[in-house]
């Protein structure tokens, strides 16, 4: 494809994320080309855009201008979740596409209004689940669905790191920047991931939460564990903390067998999948990808033939209904239906 003919994004946000994973992706992405960057350094967004070939720099009060620019089609949102919503808002109304870092918001209030702007103005919103595309999970989605491992049971399913003061981003232990703990920065990926490789959504939650050290982790949960259950019958047991060194997994068990991949989550590290069907033991082992290109050309894909994208909006606001039921379970220490729709 021309350079001209794909899709121009503004990066907003050059955190982390940005840095490592989402700048360097439009170097691989056929339908997909960085034209501008947002970010409140301006030394720092104006050395990114030299390297990454970025058209167009701009502040951090800048985002207003940004996307009056002409070659931007698309925002990709890698700011803290706080700020999705009014960036979010302010792009659909300029009538650009929005790809939004999960978690999609703070709170599902938040998201239904994402949602229902985005929706209302015609643009496309996406929310930034990597694992839509990646070989290993996409791999491990076919064989549940072909039934090789028979009628899914149980699912657990582990994503944990060591949050280090000083270290670590900050932000993400204050809950008004974050909406939570480790279960909003990684817990997600259990959700969502599980959910995705059945196709079907929890109806009830029961959850734990604790504080091993409460002066630091006085504003967030240090940890948490939560069991979704399914119409179906599956139970999904998750957990999350910030704890512990970096581990992440997903152990499927069905009536003729059972699989697990591991590390599940991390975007730059060889995965394994191992199992046992039929008493016959497989392995495989899938290299590190580009997880965030793939994803790039799928939302520049839907943009340009105006067809439904996977995972929209809508995909990321019933994370958020089941993320705000499993925190509700957690204080009340009982089951908590989930309650979905945009309200």
């Amino acid at each position: 494809m021309k350079e001209k003919e794909k899709v121009g994004f503004a990066v907003v946000g050059l955190g982390a994320i940005a840095r490592m994973a989402v700048l360097p992706a439009f170097r691989h992405a056929k339908r997909a080309r960085l034209v501008a960057l947002v970010g409140r350094d301006k030394e720092k967004t104006e050395k990114l855009a030299r390297k990454y070939k970025a058209q167009a720099v701009y502040g951090g009060e800048g985002f207003g201008v940004c996307l009056e620019n002409p070659e931007v089609d698309a925002v990709y949102l890698a700011t803290p979740q706080s700020e999705h919503l009014k960036a979010t808002v302010t792009a659909a109304q300029a009538g650009k596409h929005v790809l939004c870092e999960k978690p999609l918001a703070l709170n599902p209030e938040q998201s239904a209004e994402m949602v229902r702007v985005c929706e209302e103005c015609g643009v496309q919103l996406m929310t930034a689940y990597r694992k839509y595309f990646e070989p290993s999970a996409l791999y491990l989605k076919k064989l549940i669905q072909s039934g090789k491992l028979g009628k899914i049971d149980v699912i657990n399913t582990v994503f944990s790191e060591l949050h280090v003061a000083g270290k670590s981003i900050p932000w993400l232990l204050d809950s008004k920047v974050s909406g939570g703990g480790p279960l909003m920065d990684l817990g997600v990926y259990c959700v969502n991931t599980s959910r995705w490789l059945v196709d079907e959504d929890p109806v009830e939650v029961v959850a734990h939460s604790w504080r091993k050290d409460a002066a630091r982790f006085r504003d967030v949960e240090e940890g948490i564990s939560f069991r979704m259950q399914f119409a179906s019958g599956l139970v999904v047991q998750g957990t999350s903390t910030y704890s512990s060194a970096i581990s992440s997994y997903l152990f499927v068990q069905g009536t003729k067998g059972w699989a697990c991949l591991t590390p599940a989550f991390p975007f730059d590290e060889e995965r394994r999948l191992t199992g046992k069907i039929g008493g016959k033991w497989f392995e495989k082992k899938f290299r590190v990808v580009d997880e965030f290109a793939p994803e790039l050309d799928a939302f520049a894909m839907a943009i340009r033939t105006k067809t439904s994208v996977e995972p929209d909006g809508r995909q990321g606001h019933r994370d958020m209904c089941i993320l705000e039921a499993i925190y509700a379970a957690a204080r009340n220490g009982g089951p908590v239906s989930v309650r979905y729709g945009i309200r």
